[in-house]
């Protein structure tokens, strides 16, 4: 979707709409369409539309009223960013092919001007490649939307969010795309062709360099595959010269099928979405990169898949890890913290970080605890836990912690090695947790971020369309604004 600032509207887009707050009286409109939208019970709630049709200038105009809840409401960004995409739920294959937007009269600043246009561009996002039988009346229509009215310092802030939607786009994209689309070279070449002219710096590592360093619990989970393994580094110097960064890690599970402690079949093609903590940092990196943050941040991906053929690890198969700590792996199927703990030990060994913070789907015991409302955090840090939860709230990725301990941590040791990639039915996402806190290092402030509920929906939420949500991004866009930029 392109959204244009102009001031004077197109003469010939017919649909017209504006931002209530609620409660606000309707001005400026025709008679019938304020009576109309008191007998539908209109009242600017968060997300309510009302739909009229009224003769402006001899010319017929389709009215949309979006409500943006109270103006004091203590999540105001977050609303406006749902009124805009409450329109664009509605209008997006009405046939309509651009809108008119005012922003005027609803007492907004910059900032909710762009939150409006957010919301607006977020819920356009479709991924219909593979559709080629889609009726004509359900093929996306509305491709632009012409704003009026926009209070001083818009366009500014738009250009950030702007940034920031591309990033949850590619996320999107990235999640959503089948497994011999997706795969650890083309995730890759994925980035390499998104992040062209970003003035990022790249690094990869095959299966060779990985193998070199000692890297045997990552290369041991896509041995089974005929997709080599790689190691994905994206580096964004924005920050102060000699600035440690901040690093982000992301489990990138390309397709998991269980390898050898195969998954059952109903539901495995889910399985392409495995990758979502990787699909979150490349999208994260991608928005810092385009609106030019002033941070110096770092995303790293492990990007394996996990397949059963005669290669494949075993059950009781003992890994040595690249931090010389040896892993006897009981379960194929708990493969994700086996390309994490490689990962975490080789940032900490490249990089002297700041904080890091790693995102995975890891366990389905985290949906059973939290649904699909919030993402599981483990910390070792308090402060690193409040700031990320706070930044979870502004952004909408919300966060709920999550405990770690000793008695937990003695649930995964091993009668034959120093670690057993699973623990016992009860607790799996602490006891997965605790397995990567044994990999990292004393004083390096660290979360793990368990986000197997989030990164896909059943069903359309606020900003999004059934499929891949983008969440994280934001999250992490979130942190960088408020911690490392400040």
């Amino acid at each position: 979707m392109q959204i244009l600032f102009t001031a004077t509207p197109p003469a010939d887009v017919r649909l017209h709409a504006r931002i209530v707050n609620q409660g606000a009286q309707l001005t400026g409109l025709d008679q019938a369409l304020v009576e109309g939208a008191a007998a539908a019970r209109f009242a600017g709630r968060t997300g309510q539309v009302f739909e009229g049709f009224a003769s402006v200038g001899g010319t017929l105009r389709r009215i949309a009223i979006a409500g943006a809840g109270e103006a004091s409401s203590a999540e105001r960004k977050l609303e406006l960013e749902r009124a805009g995409a409450a329109l664009t739920a509605k209008y997006l294959v009405s046939g309509e092919s651009a809108m008119v937007l005012d922003l005027s009269g609803a007492g907004l600043s910059a900032d909710d001007a762009a939150a409006v246009l957010l919301g607006l561009r977020l819920r356009a996002w479709r991924h219909d490649a593979y559709r080629t039988r889609l009726a004509a009346d359900k093929r996306p229509s509305l491709a632009t939307v012409h704003v009026i009215g926009e209070p001083d310092g818009t366009e500014a802030a738009w250009a950030r969010e702007l940034a920031l939607a591309k990033g949850v786009e590619f996320t999107r994209k990235l999640v959503t795309e089948p497994a011999n689309i997706i795969y650890p070279a083309s995730f890759v070449a994925a980035c390499e062709e998104a992040f062209a002219g970003t003035g990022v710096e790249i690094t990869v590592l095959g299966e060779a360099e990985m193998t070199a360093l000692g890297m045997g619990a990552l290369v041991g989970v896509g041995q089974g595959s005929e997709c080599e393994s790689k190691l994905l580094a994206i580096r964004w110097n924005g920050g102060a010269a000699g600035e440690k960064p901040t690093v982000f890690v992301g489990k990138g599970v390309t397709f998991d099928t269980g390898g050898i402690s195969l998954k059952p079949p109903p539901g495995m093609e889910d399985m392409k979405w495995d990758m979502g903590g990787a699909g979150a940092v490349a999208g994260a990196m991608l928005a810092l990169a385009g609106r030019k943050a002033k941070a110096n941040v770092i995303g790293v991906m492990g990007l394996v898949e996990n397949m059963p053929d005669g290669k494949a690890q075993r059950p009781g198969d003992i890994v040595t890890t690249m931090s010389g700590q040896t892993v006897e792996v009981l379960n194929t199927d708990a493969e994700g913290r086996l390309v994490l703990c490689d990962a975490l030990h080789w940032v900490q060994e490249q990089y002297d970080a700041a904080r890091i913070v790693d995102l995975a789907t890891l366990t389905g015991a985290m949906i059973i605890s939290l649904g699909n409302e919030y993402g599981g955090m483990f910390a070792n840090d308090d402060a690193l836990a409040g700031q990320l939860s706070a930044a979870g709230l502004a952004s909408g990725d919300k966060l709920w912690r999550m405990p770690l301990g000793p008695n937990y941590d003695k649930l995964i040791d091993s009668p034959v090695a120093d670690i057993k990639n699973v623990g016992p039915r009860e607790a799996g996402s602490i006891t997965a947790a605790q397995f990567l806190q044994r990999f990292i290092k004393p004083g390096t402030p660290w979360a793990h971020l368990d986000i197997a509920g989030m990164v896909w929906a059943s069903k359309p939420g606020h900003s999004w369309d059934k499929g891949a949500t983008g969440y994280g991004v934001r999250l992490l866009d979130q942190f960088v604004r408020d911690v490392v930029e400040g």
